[in-house]
Order: structure tokens, then C-alpha cells, then sequence
């Protein structure tokens, strides 16, 4: 089966009209395809033509496979940056699958991949604290330059909605636990200020334009797809990788830091239930996109510890040690997820034990020899 695969400035973008959809089995059981409530149209019975940037990341990818699996024609946009071929890989031969490389940061790009789309899951960004503080400038760029591209070439295409993803770093120094989507503090970090300046051109370009935009705001994901590897690897997979090479993992601080550990497919259920929504009060907003519970960097570990160690009794006896607190870093983050209860239906399958439970499993099972630090498997 031919792989599409488009380099913009040298391909046309051909409408998704003259492409016949396919439908496969659903068997995500995060979204059913009978249930449909007052708030929700159907996700498979409508196939929508649906942009994913950053589609080949951590998030964009584990995206990218429910929609197409939900019978969605998905094309991703991507400049591979940090997103990664191999997370598509599976994806390439679908007859509903297009990709097309492209950056943001060229308003070119961005109003070629919008074309005949009538969703977009926005999920192109620059992450990470550290990187933001080392390289604000790039960060900047990305993810605020990149952000406004892509409302502006939304709106000229006249797509239906605009779903971007926010981030818990928006809460800043704010000490009110939990955290509500109406308080946030001053942002800590560079990229925390991008993060809030993307709500700002989303609740402007909603009222001024009319863009239907829906922002969810990120908590700590994790799962299957995350890079263990590189200077700015998320805690849950470099902490995996580190122990199944029986090194030594470091926590900054003391441990007692705490987090609200988002499961991928609680993630991805959010972001379907943003689109699928038809309830005029649950549009043009931002929710809190989290399990609800919060679990200290030392409570994390000793559940990795406990996951590992069945499947490598060694594992048990790895050392922690501690460092200095990161700069940027907030203490503690806790998401209420009322709002989204009440306006999306939102109900979180997956606690963290659940979750940690599948993405040790997943780790364990395509890097099941111990990874050296390029993340190539040794024996």
C-alpha cells in the first residue's frame, strides 16, 4: 500500500474529498462507539478530516492512532525536531494517514496543512522547563510564534475547531491546591509564559474571530511512545530507563515534591471528548487535563521499583540519590477536574499504579535489554 508522505513547497495538499475512508475496528475503551450523551456526537459514525501537528511526538502520535482508529482522515505535521518517525511508523500505510513535513514556524506550511481540515489537535511545542531557560529564544518562537501561525491559517481555513494543548506550568507560583482553571500565578519559566500566552491568542481569536478553540491544560503525561532519552527526557521514562540499567536514578530535592501523573489515555479520551462536545458552554475554555491525585517524586520511584522488580528482582536493591531542586520547578500540582466532569463528561480511567503498570510493560517489552545512554539496547 503506497505511503503518503508530503514535503510542503514541493507537494500539493490533495482534498480529503477524493479519498475513500475506511473503517476499522475502534477497540480503544476509553470512548465507545454506542455511548453518545447530550454532550457528545458520535466520533465514528462522522469521519472528520482532522490535522495533528506534532503528530510523530510522545502525545501527537498516541493521538493520531484513536483517530484514525475512530475511522478519522488524519493528517500529521510535523518538522521531526523531536518528534520521532518510528511513532508513526504504523500509521504510514493506512489509506486514511497522510504526513506532511512542515514547521510551524512557517505561516507557508501551516496554511497548506490546514487545508479542508475540519479539526485541529494542536500539540507542536518545544517542552520542557530546563530547555526554555537554556534556549528561551527558540522556545519562544515555537511556541508562540508557531502557536499564532496556526490560529491565523485556522481561521482562514474556517476549520471547525481549534484544540490545543496548555500546560499546568500556567499555574506558576500559585499555592492553591487544587489547582482550578480560574486562579493561576505568576508563570516560572520561559516556557510556562508561552504556554499562558497561548491561551490569551485563543481566547482573543474565539471572541474576535469566532474560532471555536479548547484548550487542556497538561498535567505530568505519561506512557507509552515517551522518550527516555535526550538532556530534557520527562522523570517517568528517564527514571524507567535508569533502573532497568541498574544505575542510580536522581531526584532534585528531597522527593517531597509532588505531581499529578496524567496516563496517556486519559489524555487522548480528553482530547476526544473536546472535539466530539457540542455543548456551547464547554467551548472557547480551558480545562485541567489530570487523574485528580498527586504522588511525591519518592512514592513514584518506590512504585517503578515495585513494577520493575517483577520482571528484574535486581531492581529492587538501585540506589536513589538526591540533588539540588531544579530551577523553574514548581513544589507541589494538583488538578481539580470538576470542570471537565461537569462540561465534557470526563471520567479518568486510568490512576497512576494503573498506568505505571502498562507504561512499565511497554518499556519492558520494545526495550527489553538495558539501554545505554544514545538509548540503543545493549546486552
Amino acid at each position: 500500500m503506497p505511503v503518503s508522505i508530503l514535503r510542503i513547497r514541493e507537494n500539493s495538499c490533495n482534498s480529503w474529498t477524493k479519498i475513500a475512508w475506511t473503517r476499522i475496528t475502534f477497540e480503544d475503551p476509553l470512548i465507545s462507539q454506542e455511548k453518545v450523551t447530550k454532550k457528545n456526537i458520535s466520533l465514528v459514525d462522522s469521519p472528520n478530516n482532522i490535522l495533528v501537528t506534532g503528530g510523530a511526538g510522545f502525545i501527537g502520535s498516541n493521538l493520531s492512532e484513536a483517530l484514525i482508529s475512530a475511522g478519522h482522515h488524519v493528517t500529521v505535521l510535523d518538522n521531526f525536531s523531536t518528534g520521532k518517525m518510528e511513532n508513526i511508523e504504523m500509521l504510514l500505510p493506512h489509506p486514511n494517514f497522510r504526513l506532511i513535513r512542515g514547521d510551524i514556524r512557517n505561516l507557508t506550511d501551516c496554511n497548506l496543512a490546514v487545508g479542508g481540515m475540519d479539526y485541529i489537535f494542536h500539540e507542536a511545542a518545544l517542552g520542557s522547563v530546563p530547555r526554555s531557560i537554556s534556549d528561551p529564544i527558540t522556545t519562544n518562537e515555537v511556541n508562540v510564534s508557531g502557536f499564532l501561525n496556526m490560529l491565523v491559517a485556522a481561521r482562514d481555513a474556517k476549520v471547525k475547531r481549534f484544540i490545543y494543548a496548555a500546560s499546568s506550568s500556567t499555574y506558576g507560583d500559585s499555592e492553591s491546591l487544587p489547582k482550578v482553571e480560574e486562579v493561576i500565578g505568576r508563570p516560572l519559566s520561559p516556557y510556562a509564559i508561552t504556554k499562558y500566552v497561548n491561551e490569551l491568542y485563543a481566547d482573543v481569536f474565539s471572541r474576535t474571530y469566532g474560532i471555536e478553540c479548547i484548550g487542556l491544560r497538561y498535567f505530568n503525561v505519561f506512557g507509552r511512545k515517551q522518550d527516555p532519552n535526550g538532556a530534557y527526557a520527562a522523570v517517568i521514562p528517564l527514571f524507567v530507563k535508569q533502573l532497568m540499567n541498574h544505575e542510580s536514578p536522581l531526584i532534585n530535592g528531597d522527593g517531597e515534591y509532588s505531581r499529578d501523573f496524567t496516563y496517556i489515555d486519559n489524555v487522548i479520551q480528553m482530547n476526544l471528548l473536546a472535539m466530539a462536545t457540542t455543548d456551547p458552554d464547554a467551548i472557547n475554555t480551558v480545562y485541567n487535563t489530570a487523574f485528580g491525585d498527586r504522588t511525591t517524586l519518592n512514592q513514584l520511584l518506590g512504585y517503578l521499583k515495585e513494577f520493575l522488580s517483577e520482571l528484574d528482582p535486581k531492581i529492587e536493591k538501585v540506589k536513589i540519590i538526591h540533588g539540588p531542586n531544579r530551577v523553574g520547578d514548581i513544589p507541589h500540582s494538583l488538578a481539580s477536574i470538576n470542570k471537565a466532569r461537569r462540561l465534557l463528561d470526563y471520567n479518568p480511567r486510568y490512576n497512576l499504579r494503573t498506568g505505571l503498570k502498562e507504561a512499565v510493560q511497554w518499556y519492558w517489552s520494545n526495550t527489553n535489554t538495558p539501554m545505554n545512554s544514545e538509548g540503543f539496547t545493549v546486552r
